[in-house]
């Protein structure tokens, strides 16, 4: 076996990898905050503006409409200029946007429907790039036996953020008023935007990375050469419009890829629902008040940490102890999504400490299984991880728009949320399928020459 596989012993010479992804996770916790922002004020605005839930759908899919389309653009930018400045952007402006939501309530309730949308499609194209920078700096400063735990820290912030943030917005919401959440946000944001420029380097140039560990790192796998050439300069400009599209074109031909990104669309189901409709859910099915919701709300979501922990750990020991990759990364997947499928048990049940128990066990499953950004850094071709992660990225987030809009819609067709839970429900039944039967061996793709170039 390969020492890209297998060994990682020189590794222990050095950490400073683990201090990058320390501010992935960091970054990413503020940007699944600052989606559930409206989720957590959403319920108080609501009730200010006066919308309906259908119109609360289509406000909560403003994201995923600018988020999806942005995917393609955003990883071409992020292998044009590389990922430290085209992030840095993101963030910023990201959370510029964030902020300006407070202000919707100045321009009245028929127009604040407009401008609530408006603004957070911004925040949806603005983070576009967040996702697939992820994945480009994983794959360039760690090892394929280092992915997997890897890429589980920074997507386990997304339920550290609710942990940490919802607590927080539910308080600010009662006390202070629902202007004052995206305030805050917006302005945390923006802090963590100056720290990143200070933060994270590529591996050839970070002024604390000795060369043992850049040795060690090159050897197990590690694309260290993502953004820069040996020599430090900047990595070439990607092909043409017509190379970038015959590109994209591979990987949409590729049954391998084409498993993985439906995969990812129906475990991203799963977030979505989450990080919208749940805290909604508490309050009007389960009669729970919007500070206890806040509070209720982080219970699934430190399950869901543990559990996106675990399952990128548990991935890696697989691997380390002789698994192929395959078997590897599908395990905790398969695992997991059956675990999520648990939260339709909350149909037939009353009392709210057991639909807290069952949620969680359903996001502790949802985060072991959440491995789709592990499976892209080792599949993604290595001269377009930036567009690929985004392609991967994209297929994944159009799930941001439908989510929202099907429970809308079952919500307000049935007066009940039963629906929307075997919805989600059956969105991790497809990504088992998916994963089982489309996805096959997990490889790395690699391009034909005339693509290559």
């Amino acid at each position: 076996m390969s020492t890209a596989t297998t060994s990682t012993a020189g590794l222990a010479i050095g950490r400073v990898r683990y201090s990058i992804v320390a501010m992935l996770f960091a970054v990413t916790m503020v940007n699944y905050a600052d989606r559930a922002t409206l989720a957590i004020a959403g319920p108080a605005l609501t009730r200010d503006l006066g919308l309906s839930a259908a119109q609360m759908g289509w406000v909560f899919s403003a994201f995923g409409w600018a988020y999806v389309i942005g995917q393609i653009p955003g990883g071409w930018l992020l292998d044009r200029f590389g990922s430290k400045r085209v992030y840095f952007l993101s963030i910023f402006v990201w959370s510029v946007f964030t902020l300006l939501q407070g202000g919707v309530w100045a321009v009245g309730a028929t127009a604040a429907v407009y401008a609530l949308f408006a603004l957070r499609f911004m925040v949806g194209f603005a983070e576009a790039p967040s996702f697939p920078a992820n994945g480009r700096i994983v794959a360039a400063w760690f090892p394929a036996s280092e992915r997997g735990t890897a890429s589980a820290i920074f997507n386990s912030a997304q339920y550290f953020a609710t942990v940490l943030f919802a607590p927080i917005m539910g308080y600010l919401t009662v006390h202070y008023g629902w202007p004052v959440v995206f305030y805050f946000m917006g302005l945390v944001g923006i802090l963590v935007s100056l720290v990143w420029l200070k933060v994270v380097y590529t591996p050839r140039l970070h002024p604390r990375l000795r060369p043992a560990e850049l040795d060690a790192m090159e050897r197990g796998g590690a694309l260290v050469n993502l953004d820069a050439k040996p020599d430090g300069q900047p990595a070439a400009a990607p092909g043409s419009a017509a190379a970038t599209l015959s590109r994209l074109g591979e990987l949409v031909r590729n049954r391998m890829m084409l498993g993985i990104y439906l995969g990812q669309f129906c475990i991203n189901a799963i977030t979505y629902f989450f990080i919208t409709w749940f805290p909604v859910y508490l309050v009007q099915q389960r009669g729970m008040s919007i500070l206890n919701a806040g509070i209720i709300a982080s219970v699934p979501a430190i399950c869901g940490f543990a559990g996106g922990v675990l399952g990128g750990v548990w991935s890696d020991r697989l691997l380390k102890t002789g698994r192929s990759l395959t078997v590897a990364r599908k395990t905790p997947i398969v695992v997991g999504m059956l675990l999520s499928m648990s939260m339709i048990l909350c149909n037939y049940v009353d009392a709210q400490w057991l639909v807290v128990v069952i949620m969680a066990l359903s996001f502790f499953g949802k985060g072991i299984g959440a491995l789709g950004w592990a499976v892209i850094s080792d599949t993604a071709p290595r001269q377009i991880a930036g567009l690929s992660g985004g392609l991967f990225n994209m297929f994944g987030n159009i799930s941001s728009i439908t989510t929202p809009i099907v429970i809308g819609y079952i919500i307000q067709g049935t007066g009940s949320f039963n629906g929307a839970l075997v919805f989600i429900g059956a969105n991790a039944a497809v990504a088992i399928l998916s994963y089982l039967v489309i996805v096959g061996e997990i490889k790395r793709l690699e391009l034909r020459p005339e693509t290559a170039a």
